[in-house]
């Protein structure tokens, strides 16, 4: 099966200029994993994730420094920067994961699934050969994968067991 068997078409996206608490709405009112970011011109230029949110309301994690001749040298600067501007954003593309991770709506389930566990993404926008964001997957659309294939798997089972019965 492939990623455009399931992936959802009408995708709810945000500006970069986004407020955040608009974003925060977006995703309460409709129940959202994650929202892509877009430009103007529909291009994805990011995604935000429950995550990014909730990792506004963190405590940042201060560089630790380390002691050489009478200097301290900080460490994890990049981090704590990265940090500090998540905390301190007021719209989309101050919060946003960029680039966002991306997958093909020819590739295999497997792969999908590959890709949500080894870069612990969700959800994950599908992107046509020219860039263009044409659908996404979450955790949510392979969960109905699995739910269909055992109910199929349910009925292939009852109906073999009703021509095992023996006729009365």
């Amino acid at each position: 099966m492939k990623v455009a068997d399931i992936m959802t078409k009408d995708v709810i996206t945000v500006l970069p200029d986004t407020p955040v608490g608009d974003v925060a709405r977006v995703f309460r009112q409709h129940s959202l994993s994650g929202l892509p970011v877009v430009s103007t011109e529909g291009e994805l230029v990011g995604l935000i994730t429950e995550r990014d949110m909730i990792a506004r309301h963190a405590r940042p994690h201060l560089p630790a420094y380390l002691p050489v001749l009478g200097a301290y040298i900080p460490l994890g600067r990049k981090e704590y920067r990265e940090s500090l501007r998540r905390i301190t954003g007021v719209v989309a593309q101050d919060i946003m994961t960029t680039p966002a991770e991306t997958i093909a709506p020819d590739a295999e389930i497997e792969d999908l699934a590959s890709l949500m566990i080894e870069k612990d993404v969700n959800p994950v926008p599908v992107v046509d050969e020219s860039g263009r964001m044409v659908g996404i997957v979450s955790h949510t659309n392979v969960l109905q994968v699995f739910e269909e294939a055992d109910l199929k798997l349910e009925e292939s089972l009852e109906e073999g067991d009703e021509k095992e019965a023996p006729a009365k």
